[in-house]
């Protein structure tokens, strides 16, 4: 009986560890990606993501991690092969007032999410889907558009 507990405490443990572990970041991705660029704007910044190719049936490109931040990916609707990040910093026109109603109009910045895994300034941690698993991907060489 003592053997069988050991055996199953174990097997739980190695499970646990086994699935802590998952998070790792992909050598190669079913893409080809341009240079990634990012502009400072009021609102924040947006990172563009130019898609040289993609095998669209066997991935899909879901968010990114850059400067502290988190956000989803959207396909711009002008140019389809590329990707667009927006990460809201706050604005340096915000209305800040005793009354309530004259601060209606501020956007809070977005809030700080640690990525899960160590990145440079330009780096980005792309998260996508392949094969219904979620995976992740260093983006390197990251410039400011000018």
């Amino acid at each position: 009986m003592k053997n069988t507990l050991r055996f199953l405490s174990a097997a739980i443990v190695l499970t646990l560890f086994a699935c802590g572990s998952s998070q790792e970041l992909q050598e190669r991705v079913p893409a080809q990606f341009g240079k990634v660029t990012y502009t400072y704007s009021s609102d924040g910044i947006q990172l563009e993501i130019p898609v040289v190719a993609i095998q669209d049936n066997r991935m899909s490109l879901d968010s990114v991690y850059f400067h502290g931040m988190k956000s989803g990916l959207v396909q711009d609707e002008e140019k389809p092969n590329r990707y667009v990040a927006n990460f809201s910093v706050g604005s340096s026109d915000m209305v800040m007032s005793s009354d309530p109603v004259e601060e209606y109009g501020n956007k809070a910045p977005q809030k700080p999410e640690k990525s899960p895994f160590k990145i440079n300034e330009d780096e980005a941690i792309l998260v996508f889907t392949q094969d219904e698993q979620i995976k992740y991907y260093k983006l390197t060489g990251i410039v400011e558009k000018e």
